[in-house]
């Protein structure tokens, strides 16, 4: 059953290599560290929320609560 989960975070990590996506990869992983994670309006906007820039957060979407640089 290990050998399965190693497996499948192996194949995960070179699908998304492959994709391209590593820096969302890596922003995932600075995040899950809690390191500040930055969006900015148009990238909020892309992932489904709304930029509140009243209060510099993005609202709804992928980036829900993430702070807007």
């Amino acid at each position: 059953m290990r050998m399965r989960r190693s497996l499948a975070a192996v194949i995960a990590a070179a699908a998304l290599a492959g994709l391209g996506l590593t820096g969302a990869a890596t922003a995932t992983a600075a995040t899950a560290r809690g390191g500040p994670s930055y969006v900015t309006p148009s990238q909020c906007t892309q992932g489904g929320g709304t930029p509140d820039l009243a209060h510099n957060v993005c609202k709804g979407g992928t980036h829900n609560g993430e702070k807007i640089d």
